[in-house]
């Protein structure tokens, strides 16, 4: 017997599918503004004067980049807990996502921040520029804009991966298309639907960051 194949259940599911589409767009807004920022601390502690703060971080990063998310993620919202530290579950996603994606985007800022000429800094302190200046102003644009399809690819990556956060009962876009797919036995229907829908979040975001990397690069040197 084959498959018929049945959408006529779609139209009352699209307010669930839009919810979960909103929560997993909300995840990656904070998790890409947080885990960048902490990146780029991170880049900072990488190249550190200080011997401790470079093994801090360094052993940070390896333990994120060598263990599976759904460990850290299991870990900060069951495991937490017993030290009684307890989050809800958008809280632990948000800070499972953020830590993971600033792990490996420490690598990709500190990449970058290698690859600006140190004649750079030389020529900003012969003018008096201040450290902190030289750094935002002119070692961070030129940083970002070497990085930027790599740190745009983690972005779209971490969005991805954000399906994981299901598992803590997060209500994003995987978690409704399984209570959906529960509710209407419909599998191949409706994976397929958040299939697409999750390439369209996929481009939306990339066009999106690409738009708005090339303004802040643009203001940064200006």
């Amino acid at each position: 017997m084959g498959y018929a194949l049945d959408f006529g259940w779609l139209n009352d599911a699209l307010g669930m599918i839009a919810s979960g589409a909103a929560m997993t767009v909300f995840l990656i807004a904070v998790t890409s503004v947080a885990g960048t920022l902490l990146s780029i601390f991170g880049a900072i502690g990488r190249r550190s004067r200080h011997a401790i703060l470079r093994k801090l971080v360094a052993g940070y990063v390896e333990l994120i980049r060598n263990t599976p998310f759904l460990v850290q993620l299991f870990f900060i919202f069951f495991g937490l807990p017993r030290l009684g530290i307890r989050l809800d579950p958008v809280a632990a996603a948000i800070l499972a996502m953020t830590l993971n994606m600033a792990a490996y985007s420490t690598e990709i800022v500190g990449a970058g921040l290698d690859a600006v000429h140190k004649g750079q800094t030389e020529a900003a302190k012969a003018l008096g520029l201040r450290p902190r200046i030289i750094f935002i102003k002119i070692i961070l644009p030129q940083a970002l804009k070497v990085i930027f399809p790599a740190l745009t690819s983690q972005i779209v990556i971490m969005m991805l991966e954000s399906a994981v956060v299901s598992q803590i009962a997060v209500r994003e876009l995987t978690y409704e298309a399984d209570m959906l797919q529960a509710r209407t036995f419909r599998a191949f229907e409706t994976y397929f639907i958040v299939t697409l829908v999750y390439l369209g979040l996929s481009i939306a975001l990339r066009r999106l960051l690409y738009a708005a990397g090339r303004r802040s690069i643009a203001g940064g040197m200006a």
